[in-house]
């Protein structure tokens, strides 16, 4: 099969079936061998398949465009072949004319003849005319010859570029595709999901808190999900009525305690948590002595990433207490109730500057829809590909961008 037999196939897969084109693709680059039919693709597969189409597009169209300017140009060797041929060609009818001319004046100087010495001399050089004339005849008969397949042979050429630039116009747009495809697919998991299974509860915070004692509880994370998460447990304890009154929060990481700075944070890391884990994340909290008393408020959830989406977010959990003044005595007290968090509550670190993956703002409560099946599968995003269809057309992309490529350069060599 030639060349551009071999393009006209791989762009025929690429257009009706990925998978066909993954096949098709070592004629020209290989695909990337992270990225399977079988397979969902993770999110650094994705990126790489991103990646990998904007090469294969950035391909495609300098292959376009090299293709154009050697049309443009129309300077290759079998242009100058051709020319030189032709050159050749016009050269030879001129000597066959010039010999043509010899005969005619050596005949013309035989009927002049009048002596038999003369006569002899001039039939001498009229049979030495008629043979160059023969000789000038069969040379421009070659170089007819010549001309005409050196002709044939640029004039094929020139029409084969022409083919394979109409190609390289559909590569490109083939490979524009697969590039818009992958970009949506990448964007589609980089957005935040909600898995309701990642669950975030308070144990042992009072629903009572005396201002300028420490309270000691926990957080207890739950990955009820059926994948394994990479867990950033997030705390906020707040209370608006002590603004000038610091609450110091802080946490352990089992050796020692850290402090928060006021706001959203997230503390210590839980790597690998399997479906069904818990882990607890020890607090405590003070309200400063000096606080008069009022409401407060803590709130909990978890957010999370695994290899298909860098952005998981548990669902949040507020808690409401009360700030008791220094000195009360509360007596026996309850521990606070989760409740569901007011719409602005929900304020993942980075939100407020415009840096959170979704502003900030999510679903609220248990009654929300997941964003992931139960195989914490993405859920539709109304796009028209599956991922794995996404990666596929990417792998494609890249081939052909490749054999865009390959044809040019292939097209160089035997121009050098």
């Amino acid at each position: 099969m030639n060349l551009r037999r071999v393009l006209a196939v791989t762009v025929a897969a690429a257009v009706t079936t990925p998978a066909a084109f993954a096949v098709a693709a070592p004629a020209f680059a290989s695909a990337p061998s992270v990225i399977r039919a079988a397979e969902r693709p993770t999110y650094e597969q994705l990126k790489q398949a991103s990646a990998d189409a904007e090469k294969a597009y950035d391909q495609a169209v300098t292959a376009k465009d090299d293709l154009y300017d050697a049309l443009e140009a129309d300077n290759s060797p079998l242009k100058l072949a051709k020319d030189t041929a032709e050159q050749a060609a016009e050269d030879a009818a001129d000597a066959r004319n010039a010999a043509e001319q010899k005969v005619t004046d050596a005949k013309d100087a035989l009927d002049r003849a009048e002596t038999d010495a003369d006569k002899a001399e001039a039939q001498k050089a009229l049979d030495a005319a008629e043979d160059a004339l023969v000789k000038a005849e069969e040379a421009k008969t070659k170089a007819d010859e010549a001309a005409k397949a050196a002709s044939d042979a640029y004039y094929d050429e020139r029409v084969a570029m022409v083919r394979d630039y109409e190609k390289a116009k559909k590569a490109v747009t083939t490979a524009e595709t697969a590039l818009k495809e992958a970009e949506a697919a990448l964007k589609a998991a980089g957005e935040s999901v909600r898995e309701n299974g990642l669950t975030s509860l308070a144990h042992g915070l009072p629903s009572k808190v005396v201002a300028g004692t420490e309270v000691d509880f926990t957080v207890r994370i739950t990955n009820g999900t059926e994948r394994t998460l990479h867990v950033d447990p997030l705390v906020l304890v707040s209370a608006q009525a002590y603004k000038d009154s610091p609450v110091t929060v802080q946490w352990s990481d089992g050796s020692a305690w850290h402090t928060l700075d006021s706001g959203t944070q997230h503390v210590n890391r839980i790597e690998s948590m399997k479906p069904g884990a818990t882990s607890d994340v020890r607090l405590r909290v003070e309200f400063d002595a000096k606080s008069k008393g009022g409401d407060a408020l803590a709130l909990f959830a978890a957010d999370a990433s695994d290899e298909y989406n860098p952005s998981i977010h548990g669902p949040m959990k507020r808690y409401d207490f009360e700030v008791l003044p220094a000195g009360s005595k509360p007596g026996d007290v309850e521990d606070a109730e989760p409740s569901t968090p007011d719409a602005d509550d929900d304020q993942r670190p980075g939100a407020e500057d415009g840096k959170g993956e979704d502003n900030g703002k999510q679903p609220q409560g248990d009654a929300s829809e997941p964003a992931t099946d139960a195989e914490g599968n993405l859920a539709s995003t109304g796009a028209s590909s599956s991922p794995t269809q996404i990666a596929l057309a990417a792998a494609g992309a890249v081939a052909l961008g490749g054999g865009a490529v390959y044809l040019v350069r292939r097209r160089r060599t035997l121009a050098g």
